[in-house]
């Protein structure tokens, strides 16, 4: 089964919003530290938000992956059949 770059891409991403979400929870100040700016004012409101919205793209990505692998496991199946 040949899977296409859509699945590869889809996941990789998926792994990378992971990682950011997982490392904004561990190290919250690293948006400070790359942008240095402090928007929210030291409350933690944008880290909150960024980690939610990676974890939302997580989702996301994660569910378009495993369609993409189903569509072509599908595929498959459906070639062998006839």
């Amino acid at each position: 089964m040949k899977i296409r770059t859509r699945f590869w891409l889809e996941t990789a991403i998926a792994l990378a919003t992971a990682a950011l979400a997982i490392a904004t929870v561990i190290v919250p100040a690293w948006i400070e530290t790359v942008f240095g700016a402090d928007p929210d004012g030291g409350s933690g409101v944008l880290e909150w938000g960024v980690t939610a919205a990676f974890a939302l793209l997580t989702i996301v990505f994660a569910v378009a992956a495993r369609l993409e692998y189903g569509s072509t496991a599908r595929a498959v199946a459906s070639a062998k059949d006839h």
